[in-house]
This record gives C-alpha cells, sequence and structure tokens, in this order.
C-alpha cells in the first residue's frame, strides 16, 4: 500500500493548508510551516497556480465575485493575483516542510502545475472543490500513479461520481473523498458530516473533512464519524491579513484542534468486546449472589436468605432462579459465597 495511504489508515492525518495565508510574504511562508508542525500538523498545503493559469484578465460581469462571499466585489484575477503563492517559493517551501518532518503537497489547478510538482515528487495530489469538474485535469493528475484527494465542496452526486471514475480509468484507485463546504466562512449547520460515512460506503474510498467552518466543533464530529484526514486553513497570525484569514485557524487555535482530534481518536478506539486488565479487575464490583441471612443446612433456599448484591466473587446471578426452593446442604452464614456444590 502507498505509504501515505498507509498513514492514512493507522492514524487521522491532519493537513494545514496554507492558501493564502502567507500574505505575500515568503518569510510567512516559512514561518507558518514552523508553526504547523509546532501546532501538530502533518502536512502543510499549498495552493500551485498563478492568476493566468485559473482564470482570466477579464473585467466583465462574468468574472466579477458576487456570491454573498467575503470576496464580493472583486474580480477573479485580482483576487488571484493577491492570493496565489509564486511558483519560484516551491522548492524551497517543500523543502522546509522536509526539514520539519511534514508531507508537503499541493492543489494544481492546471496541467503546468502539476508538472511542476512532479518536479519536487509531491507524495500526493489535492484536487480543489471548484475542479472537481475538470475531468481531463483529474485524469492528468491520476495519471501519476499518486494518490488523489477530491474535495467535494460544490459537488452533486454525478460530479462526484465522474470524478472517481476519472481516477479508476488512468488506472488509480488511491482516492481520498473529503466532505467539504464550499462557503467562507461555513456555517455548521451546512457542514452535513453524515455525508463521510455515506461517501466512504458508497464509493468504497477512504473519507474525511476539508472544513471551512470557525472553529474546531465539526473536525472533531467529523473523526467520530470515521474521517481520516482533516485539513483546516492555517495562519501563523490573522492580523496579518489576507484572503482566507477570517476563516482560519491560528497556531494555538490548531493545536487545540489537534489534541481534541487525537482525543477523540482514542475515545473511538475499537470495536472489541474483550476486557482490559483493569476492567477485568473492576469486575469485583458488579453484582454476584451472597448468603444475607444465616441458613441452617436442610434449610431452604428463598430470596429472603440469598440476594444479588456487590461484589462479584460469588456465584453469577443467572443461577437465582435456580437455587430459590433448593436445600442448603451445610450451615452458611451471612456474608458467604453462594456456591453450587453447597446446595441441592
Amino acid at each position: 500500500m502507498n505509504q501515505f495511504l498507509s498513514s492514512i489508515r493507522k492514524r487521522v492525518f491532519i493537513v494545514a493548508e496554507l492558501s493564502a495565508n502567507h500574505n505575500g510574504s515568503f518569510q510567512n511562508a516559512l514561518d507558518s510551516i514552523k508553526a504547523a508542525k509546532r501546532a501538530g500538523a502533518d502536512a502543510i498545503k499549498l495552493q500551485t497556480y498563478t492568476a493566468d493559469t485559473i482564470t482570466l484578465n477579464c473585467k466583465t460581469d462574468d468574472f466579477k465575485l458576487k456570491q454573498g462571499t467575503i470576496w464580493d466585489g472583486k474580480y477573479l484575477y485580482d483576487l488571484y493575483n493577491e492570493a496565489y503563492t509564486p511558483w519560484g517559493w516551491h522548492e524551497k517551501l517543500f523543502k522546509e516542510a522536509k526539514k520539519e518532518g511534514l508531507v508537503c503537497f499541493s492543489s494544481p489547478f492546471d496541467k503546468t502545475a502539476v508538472d511542476l510538482l512532479e518536479d519536487l515528487d509531491t507524495p500526493v495530489y489535492k484536487i480543489a472543490s471548484f475542479e472537481i469538474t475538470d475531468i481531463p485535469l483529474i485524469e492528468y493528475i491520476a495519471s501519476k500513479g499518486k494518490p488523489v484527494i477530491i474535495s467535494t465542496g460544490i459537488a452533486l452526486l454525478e460530479d462526484i461520481e465522474l470524478a472517481v471514475d476519472a481516477c479508476k480509468r488512468m488506472g488509480n484507485k488511491q482516492i481520498i473523498l473529503l466532505k467539504c463546504t464550499s462557503s467562507y466562512p461555513a456555517p455548521l449547520e451546512e457542514a452535513n458530516l453524515a455525508m463521510i460515512p455515506e461517501m466512504a460506503n458508497r464509493f468504497g474510498v477512504i473519507t474525511g473533512l476539508s472544513d471551512h467552518t470557525i472553529g474546531i466543533t465539526a473536525p472533531i464530529v467529523a473523526v467520530s464519524l470515521g474521517a481520516r484526514l482533516i485539513e483546516k486553513h492555517f495562519i501563523i497570525d490573522r492580523s496579518i491579513g489576507g484572503p482566507d484569514a477570517s476563516f482560519s485557524l491560528n497556531e494555538s487555535e490548531f493545536t487545540e484542534m489537534v489534541k481534541s482530534v487525537r482525543e477523540a481518536e482514542k475515545a473511538i478506539g475499537k470495536v472489541d468486546y474483550n476486557l482490559s486488565e483493569k476492567q477485568k479487575s473492576s469486575r469485583e464490583f458488579c453484582r454476584s449472589l451472597y448468603v444475607v441471612k444465616d441458613i441452617k443446612a436442610g434449610e431452604l433456599i428463598t430470596e429472603e436468605n440469598v440476594r444479588s448484591i456487590r461484589p462479584g466473587f460469588g456465584l453469577h446471578p443467572r443461577y437465582f432462579k435456580d437455587i430459590i426452593g433448593k436445600l442448603a446442604l451445610i450451615d452458611l452464614k451471612m456474608g458467604d459465597r453462594v456456591n453450587l456444590k453447597h446446595i441441592k
């Protein structure tokens, strides 16, 4: 199995999404990688595009944001020109992440971006929500033979089916689907995290969450529903500003999310009917049958002289009805454990 997929199966994989949160500063990007490591992230994710590879420098109404987003009024080209991560930074950022012990990967938005990331030996690819309909791009990415993470933020069922089929058509079944709500920020009531196990069952793939909600509630719930990958926007300090700052977690908040996710993992555990040594010792406090009034040899066992009480060293309570009305073979004192060999 691919090393990346193997690590996801072992424990929840936590991705710090850098996106535009360097706000145009290479030093901010470097500092963010170090901060993400301190916060407990497993990976740092970039976005690989330029304004020219993702849209047109066109000032018609089609290219103006007016969807009730935090970026309304801007033209796409201007937004992406502000938000992009310079391609000349990528190699240094990949090296810095490796130095810090983090996986580094990216969302490419065209074939030239894929080629750049291939040169950097990216271990995995991410398809952004709005690119899920770009089947030729998905096919090109899948053809590289590496795991493909696909966000489903704006996807209809048919879109997900087409994207998954595109990967499989290229001989790539290493697919991770992320539940995502493409609102910035996303309201909790629109998170619909029940989709995480549903997609896992429907498509037979690993699932996770790309989260745009405020806070850390959604990631914790997602893990309890089977998410194996959590992606959350990360910023060293919201005061530096930037297009994604308002719905990103800072270092202390991200640290708290990681801590909570790891605790949730421990609490979920596994299906196991065996008891730990501690649990076995606690069985001493369960119920069992004891003599509660002195009983003479030849006297009847009744509900007045035998009861099911704590602790659990006596006869199992399932024998209670069987011994009522039987005779005691020896004298029994209050506090004696009931034993079948003493009853006829």
